[in-house]
C-alpha cells in the first residue's frame, strides 16, 4: 500500500508507520489501552489481558469500559490470535514496557497478528512520563476520530500540589504478595508515582537491592518504613491486602495500569490529594 492509498496512518512508539486503506473501526486493544480509548469516546470491539490476568477481564484495569458490549479475547496462554483475527478486527492496539516488545502476548502470536492486521504499539514503560504516555494515546485516539471530553486535569494537579506540603503524610505504594511478603514499588520506576513526586508527594523509597520495579520484603520490614498513606495495588494478580498489617496507615486503591487519559489521571491525583488531607 502506498502512502497515497492509505486512508489512515499512525506512527507508533517503535517508529513504525501503520496504515490502512479504510478507517479502522473494529479495534482490539490491551485492556489498559481499551479503557483509554473508551475515555476518548471510542468503544473497542474487544480487549485482551496480560500473563497476569485470568479467564475474566481484570476490572481494576478496565476503567469505565462497558464490558457487556466488549469481547474479551483472553490473556496469556488463553489468548488465541486466530480468534481475534476471525473477529474481523482491523486494528490492534498494544502496549510495551521495553524495546517495543508487545506486552502480554507471546512473541509468535504477536508476529502472526502483525502479518495480518496493523498493530500499534505504545510505550508505557518507566522511561516515559505520565504526560508523554497520555499524549501518545490522545494522538492515537485523535487519528481514529476520538476526543476526550474536557477534564480539569490542571485543577486536579493543583489540588494535589496544595495538599502535598512538607509535613503531609508519607506515601508508600505496594502490591501484596500474600503470606508474609509484600512488593514495595520503587517510585522512580513508575510514571504515575514519579508524577506524584513531581507534585510534591513524599514517597517512601523501599530498601535497595534486587528488583528494578519492586523491592520484595516482609510485612514487618514494610511496617518499619512507617508509611502514613498506602497506595495498594488492586489488580487481579495482587493478593488481598489486610489493612491491619500496616498499622494505622490509611489505605487507598492504586492501579499501576491506569487508563492513560486525562479523566483517569485527574481521578488519581484527586484521590491522592484527599488521602493527604487531615481526617
Amino acid at each position: 500500500m502506498t502512502a497515497a492509498e492509505a486512508i489512515w496512518q499512525f506512527s507508533d512508539d517503535r517508529g513504525q508507520v501503520l496504515s490502512a486503506s479504510r478507517w479502522p473501526t473494529r479495534i482490539v486493544a490491551y485492556i489498559q489501552a481499551g479503557a483509554t480509548l473508551w475515555d476518548h469516546g471510542l468503544l473497542p470491539l474487544g480487549v485482551f489481558g496480560s500473563y497476569h490476568d485470568g479467564d475474566a477481564p481484570d476490572r481494576a484495569k478496565s476503567g469505565h469500559l462497558p464490558f457487556g458490549e466488549v469481547t474479551y479475547f483472553g490473556a496469556g496462554a488463553s489468548f488465541d490470535p486466530g480468534r481475534l483475527l476471525s473477529s474481523g478486527a482491523d486494528l490492534v492496539v498494544a502496549v510495551s514496557y521495553k524495546n517495543g516488545q508487545v506486552y502480554g502476548i507471546d512473541p509468535d502470536a504477536a508476529k502472526r497478528l502483525e502479518e495480518q492486521v496493523p498493530v500499534v504499539v505504545l510505550d508505557v514503560g518507566q522511561d516515559r512520563s505520565l504526560d508523554a504516555i497520555r499524549g501518545r494515546f490522545a494522538a492515537l485516539a485523535a487519528s481514529l476520530g476520538g476526543a476526550e471530553p474536557p477534564v480539569s486535569l490542571d485543577a486536579a494537579r493543583e489540588r494535589l500540589r496544595t495538599a502535598a506540603t512538607d509535613d503531609a503524610p508519607r506515601v508508600l505504594a505496594l502490591s501484596a504478595a500474600g503470606g508474609d511478603q509484600v512488593h514495595l514499588a520503587r517510585p522512580h520506576s513508575w510514571p504515575d508515582l514519579r508524577a506524584l513526586a513531581e507534585l510534591g508527594v513524599r514517597l517512601v523509597e523501599p530498601p535497595t537491592g534486587a528488583g528494578a520495579n519492586w523491592s520484595t520484603v516482609t510485612w514487618t520490614e514494610a511496617r518499619s518504613l512507617a508509611p502514613e498513606v498506602v497506595l495498594a495495588d488492586t489488580r487481579a494478580n495482587a493478593a488481598p491486602l489486610e489493612a491491619a498489617r500496616l498499622g494505622s496507615a490509611r489505605v487507598i486503591p492504586w492501579n499501576p495500569e491506569l487508563p492513560a487519559s486525562s479523566a483517569a489521571h485527574a481521578r488519581f491525583f484527586t484521590r491522592t490529594a484527599q488521602a493527604l488531607r487531615p481526617h
